[in-house]
């Protein structure tokens, strides 16, 4: 399973911490500070979590076999573009992302519940407050 990156080193620190691992030669860089993207990207992410597929509610089970089979989906939105507009979720580039209604039993619309996808192998999240923020899917447990 690849599990998507959560923090990202910047220039000088990432060098000097490589070639402290790598080299046994001392870090001896002094760190750059961060640009502001990093620095948003990091901050962003902290709202992805991991839930256990074990763990989903059963209405994410249907909607996961659905994706695997290409559907068909009960809403039209199903397997649009998910633009991370909220950047919760790793950035990447526009079209990586596509969501997926989760059915919330007792409620007539949509509802709040969602699974994203993401172009990798494995990469599922689910969210059930509408985006504000992601459980990355781990089928191992």
């Amino acid at each position: 399973m690849r599990i998507p990156p959560r923090l990202t080193l910047a220039g000088g620190v990432a060098t000097a911490l490589l070639s402290s691992l790598l080299l046994g030669a001392p870090a001896t860089a002094a760190p750059a500070p961060a640009p502001a993207a990093v620095v948003t990207t990091v901050a962003a992410t902290a709202s992805v979590g991991d839930i256990c597929y074990s763990a989903l509610p059963s209405q994410a089970y249907t909607t996961l076999r659905l994706i695997d089979a290409g559907g068909p989906f009960p809403y039209s939105q199903d397997g649009a573009v998910f633009q991370n507009r909220e950047g919760v979720l790793p950035s990447h580039t526009l079209g990586y992302y596509h969501e997926y209604t989760v059915k919330t039993p007792n409620v007539s619309t949509r509802g709040a519940r969602r699974i994203v996808t993401g172009n990798a192998t494995d990469e599922d999240y689910y969210t059930s407050d509408h985006y504000a923020s992601f459980d990355l899917i781990d089928y191992g447990c």
